[in-house]
């Protein structure tokens, strides 16, 4: 039995990481849509944030996880060690707002969990993901719904440009003469 358990143990941390991954991955394309307030409502106040021009500017969130334990298994015979259930310890998600909705996240730091990439940043994006806003992209019956837990959505494609102003002359003539 307790050999059972010992066996199990690894499994159940990986599968934590698993999750937390896929849960980081489907926020990058739920979140688009969201507006500023919301986005702000579910993951409170960015610790950085830069304006990058009139329309642009990008959230900055920061985790740092106090835990990256596991277990370190050294085998002399081998001549190495090989360490499970380690996990990343920390995470910046960047959010680029256009004209005040949230256009892209992008993840980076040392982020990734023993089994999944990015698991580390879920705890940024939690709050939205269990109480989704109206301002969110739904997932639900999307294609792209099944995301993956090992690499992130594709990029979206850069933002439009603003509409041209238009300098149109506009001509007036007399009517009925």
């Amino acid at each position: 039995m307790k050999r059972l358990v010992l066996l199990a143990l690894p499994v159940c941390f990986a599968s934590c990481g698993h999750q937390e991954s896929r849960l980081a991955h489907e926020a990058q394309l739920s979140l688009v849509g969201m507006s500023s307030a919301d986005l702000q409502s579910c993951a409170g106040v960015p610790d950085k944030s830069s304006r990058i021009d009139d329309r642009t500017e990008v959230f900055t969130y920061i985790y740092k996880s106090d835990v990256t334990g596991g277990v370190q298994v050294t085998l002399p015979i081998i001549g190495g060690g090989y360490q499970i259930g380690a996990s990343g310890s920390n995470c910046s998600a960047n959010m680029r707002l256009v004209d005040g909705r949230v256009h892209s996240v992008f993840y980076s730091g040392n982020n990734d969990r023993p089994i999944g990439t990015d698991g580390v940043c879920a705890p940024i994006i939690r709050g939205c993901m269990r109480r989704p806003q109206a301002t969110m992209t739904p997932m639900t019956g999307q294609a792209g719904h099944d995301v993956s837990a090992f690499s992130q959505p594709p990029a979206p494609p850069p933002p439009a440009p603003p509409p041209a102003a238009t300098d149109a002359v506009v001509r007036m003539e007399p009517v009925g003469r």
